[in-house]
């Protein structure tokens, strides 16, 4: 027999023991113990079957979630980025913060401008302006895309790196394992560009992910940048 105060707890609050499902699995599995092994209760098969498929919606409820605060975060990440590009008022300020204040908020490892010049590296007014800015010759970025493939060109191009490009990565080419190629456009008469995000995370840019809020912020930069090219 149940002992008379613990009878009298239950009796006073029984929606305690409702909303316990490890009482009321234990209770349920007593009573088909009781019925005894000829007896099929499809109530309680129902039942499992039902709290089966609320388990899935709420992983699927918690995955959801997750996602959407993921996205959040980045849209976040992204605007902050888009801010502090917006700030330096000289071309050489522009390319200081992006290898410094702008990566850091993308949380990426190398940062790298791609020009394409018809002068190449010895283009007199593009040398010497840090290592975020590379200059290529004119074809660089299609080829560096591509791979060689012959293969449409996305504004955005998301991949793992087995074996970086010490040309344009420099002395970062191998610990680089994940990148984020964006296609620039400076509008008619001029080469484009290429800004490159380089992370250690070979996880960190893939061909799976969204490009939404990378192909926006591309489009802030080349707009951007066509002011320093003017």
């Amino acid at each position: 027999m149940i002992e008379q105060d613990m009878r009298d707890r239950i009796l006073a609050a029984p929606e305690t023991l409702l909303d316990d499902q490890d009482v009321m699995r234990a209770l349920i599995a007593a009573n088909e113990r009781a019925m005894g092994s000829n007896i099929v209760d499809l109530r309680g098969i129902a039942m499992e079957r039902l709290e089966g498929r609320l388990d899935r919606l709420e992983d699927t409820h918690r995955s959801v979630i997750a996602a959407a605060y993921e996205n959040l975060a980045g849209t976040n990440q992204v605007h902050r980025a888009i801010l502090q590009m917006l700030d330096p008022l000289g071309f050489e300020e522009f390319l200081q913060s992006l290898g410094t204040d702008v990566m850091q908020t993308l949380r990426v490892d190398s940062v790298r401008l791609v020009l394409e010049s018809v002068q190449g590296k010895d283009d007199p007014a593009l040398r010497k302006l840090g290592e975020v800015l590379y200059v290529a010759e004119p074809g660089f970025i299609a080829e560096y895309i591509s791979g060689g493939r012959n293969v449409s060109l996305r504004p955005v191009t998301l991949r793992p790196v087995l074996i970086a490009s010490d040309t344009l990565y420099g002395e970062q080419a191998e610990s680089i394992r994940s990148e984020a190629l964006m296609r620039l456009d400076f509008g008619a008469g001029r080469l484009p560009g290429m800004l490159v995000l380089g992370a250690e995370d070979p996880h960190q840019f893939k061909p799976t992910q969204g490009t939404d809020l990378l192909a926006f912020f591309a489009g802030v930069f080349e707009r951007t940048m066509r002011r320093w090219l003017s």
